[in-house]
């Protein structure tokens, strides 16, 4: 019979780590059609398609595309692709986002401007070994990426899961209060 409290507290606490640890979902742009841009990262001057998908009937009427790097586009209702030429003055390396409106919904998608700076090579920088024989393993990788806030939540509920089935299995049951 304890055994069962006792999984049963641990399950719980593990339950409740795996709750703490979990990714939080963000909510994007949500729309009953689908759309985007093609390609995502174009040079000034460039030509995009972009495009609705009116498949799932979720964009029935006309549909405008707009962004501040290029003209706005006009589709009717029959048309779900058309092409727009982007802006020669726009950003290099700036981001901008492209609206898609159609039968009152509107949602966004992102156009990268490419950077006209050539991204320069790391210039190698020699290294003196400090074990000549041998790698030196065992260090780094394992732990990179771990958010301190969920590693202490996750301890204190494993605590308090483990602490709760300890009380829980020392307490005295009816067989040993006489």
């Amino acid at each position: 019979m304890h055994a069962i409290r006792v999984a049963s507290a641990a399950l719980l606490g593990a339950g409740a780590l795996a709750l703490a640890a979990a990714p939080v979902a963000v909510a994007g742009d949500v729309t009953p059609f689908g759309f985007g841009v093609e390609p995502e990262v174009v040079d000034p001057g460039d030509t995009v398609t972009v495009y609705i998908d009116r498949a799932g009937g979720g964009c029935k009427g006309h549909a405008t595309v707009s962004s501040p790097v290029f003209d706005t586009v006009a589709l009717p209702p029959k048309k779900s692709r058309a092409k727009a030429v982007v802006d020669w003055d726009a950003r290099p390396g700036a981001v901008y986002q492209v609206a898609f409106t159609c039968d009152g919904v509107t949602g966004t998608a992102p156009l990268t401007i490419a950077s006209d700076r050539p991204v320069p090579l790391p210039t190698p920088v020699p290294v003196e070994p400090s074990h000549p024989k041998g790698v030196h393993a065992g260090e780094g990788g394992s732990l990179t990426g771990l958010d301190a806030g969920r590693v202490g939540l996750g301890a204190l509920v494993v605590a308090g899961a483990l602490g709760a089935a300890y009380r829980h299995v020392r307490r005295p049951g009816p067989q040993d209060e006489s």
